[in-house]
């Protein structure tokens, strides 16, 4: 696949958009991170643009070498830190595009990348924000996606620019925005209101606090209660057991807001994840954990003791690290729990009845997430439009029509599904005079036309000739090239 995109882009494409079902699973989980671990052995040419944190006096050259401020709309950018289950994955990282280096990858003498360990600190926050203000200098109007940050720095990053720029942070925001929109949809199955839920997240690195915060966020901006009241819902569970106040030396700033008071615990026992499922007697347990196999039978059969509709979803991937077995979930409530995981599962079936496993899978969201923020020129990208985002997407669950269908739509509809989204994100930004772009359409439907036809189709496309003064960097095959050996600056 990899050579055949090099060969020839549109017909690399065009293959995936028409065969999305039997090429996803190739060319994103499971086969991807295996890919992304032997990127070193693999390798063929450089794609995109590598920095290096030791020569910092270059960025903004290497970032400007890319075109003119209007050619670059979207940078996806990555540490490599956190891929998927799998770690830290160093210049790997530009295939997606754990807290200690990989040292296979370290000794490896193929490896492509730095050989010696992470740095931390100063001079790494230095780093991503000459980085950051390089991209902003040289494209003035690009969004930025971060992706697969470590668990010390994804959260704190995002934090940081979110108020001054455009950004979003695929495993903190995609994660929630795809979850939250699978738990709309069992909420509307279920008959259980948001607000009135209560929620177990087994495991709360990024991706689980990522889930925290946008439930929360929904919640209040659902019910009118404070963010502080709806994170009263959440119970978030870890390496030291359950959150909790007193361990806060233990505890990420992510997760320090969903630390519980002690007082509420005293006596009763919080170390491991069925005694939190006992106490709590939750609506939805989620699990970002990486920890095979832990969503037991007691603990879910515990869980189906005090909700008609238990909502379980195992999202921990690949598929090797899920916390259960979608058909083992199903018998063990005798079909009564809503399911869905971070991979894609077969349906299940009870008493003759198939139920549809969902699929959370962030390739549904932050498309259209991000075709919205490119085409509205948003200055920023509050959570208000996340939330929009999500409502968006959850309207078009197959569950809301039929209980026994999927809670998302399925990937193969991902064109579609971020048209919904990019609606709903740009009029989000238009309410809020975010908006860079003008004369955006108020129709809904004239809206709709208007981001289709500027959303890219694999095909082949007659040759214009242009003069050579006026071609962009990329039609002069120069994109990537230094500023002084381009034409356009000689």
């Amino acid at each position: 696949m990899t050579s055949m995109k090099e060969q020839n882009e549109v017909l690399y494409y065009r293959l995936i958009q028409d065969h999305l079902k039997e090429m996803f699973p190739i060319i994103y989980t499971p086969t991807e991170g295996e890919a992304i671990q032997n990127y070193s052995r693999l390798f063929r040419r450089p794609e995109g643009c590598f920095l290096n944190v030791f020569d910092q006096d270059r960025i903004e050259d290497n970032i400007a070498q890319w075109g003119e401020p209007d050619d670059i709309d979207l940078v996806v950018v990555s540490d490599g830190e956190q891929i998927l289950g799998i770690g830290d994955q160093g210049v790997g990282g530009i295939l997606i595009s754990v807290a200690k280096l990989n040292h296979e990858l370290l000794n490896d003498e193929l490896y492509l990348g730095l050989r010696q360990p992470r740095v931390r600190g100063e001079k790494y926050d230095n780093f991503v924000n000459t980085f950051v203000q390089s991209v902003r200098k040289s494209y003035p109007k690009a969004y930025i996606h971060f992706e697969d940050f470590g668990l010390h720095n994804a959260r704190r990053i995002l934090d940081k620019y979110q108020p001054e720029i455009a950004c979003f942070n695929d495993d903190v925001q995609g994660t929630g925005c795809v979850t939250l929109a699978a738990i709309m949809a069992a909420s509307h199955v279920s008959k259980v209101k948001l607000q009135d839920m209560r929620f177990v997240l087994f495991g709360s690195g990024t991706a689980g606090t990522g889930i925290a915060d946008q439930i929360k966020d929904a919640i209040a901006h659902e019910s009118g209660k404070s963010k502080d009241e709806a994170g009263q819902q959440i119970w978030c569970v870890d390496k030291p057991g359950l959150l909790l106040k007193s361990k806060k030396d233990q505890l990420t700033p992510a997760q320090l807001p969903y630390a519980r008071n002690d007082q509420e615990w005293e006596g009763k026992d919080h170390n491991d994840l069925l005694s939190v499922v006992k106490e709590v007697k939750p609506h939805v347990l989620i699990g970002t954990s990486t920890k095979p196999k832990t969503f037991t039978k007691e603990v879910v059969q515990e869980m189906a003791k005090h909700v008609d509709r238990p909502i379980i979803f195992p999202l921990s991937n690949p598929t090797r690290l899920h916390e259960a077995d979608p058909r083992d979930i199903n018998e063990w409530t005798e079909g009564r729990a809503l399911i869905a995981t971070g991979s894609p599962f077969p349906p299940v079936e009870h008493d003759g009845v198939q139920y549809e496993v969902a699929e959370c899978n962030n390739s549904v969201t932050f498309p259209g997430i991000g075709l919205g923020a490119v085409l509205s020129r948003t200055r920023l990208l509050p959570p208000s439009m996340l939330v929009a985002a999500t409502k968006a997407l959850a309207a078009q669950a197959p569950a809301l029509k039929d209980p026994n269908a999927g809670l998302l739509p399925d990937v193969t509809d991902v064109r579609e599904i971020s048209v919904q989204i990019a609606k709903a994100v740009i009029q989000q930004a238009v309410k809020e005079g975010l908006n860079q772009e003008k004369d955006i359409p108020d129709d809904d439907a004239d809206l709709e036309e208007w981001i289709r036809e500027q959303m890219w189709d694999a095909q082949y496309r007659p040759l214009k000739k242009v003069e050579r003064d006026s071609a962009s960097a990329h039609a002069k095959g120069e994109a990537g090239s230094a500023a002084s050996h381009r034409s356009a600056k000689a």
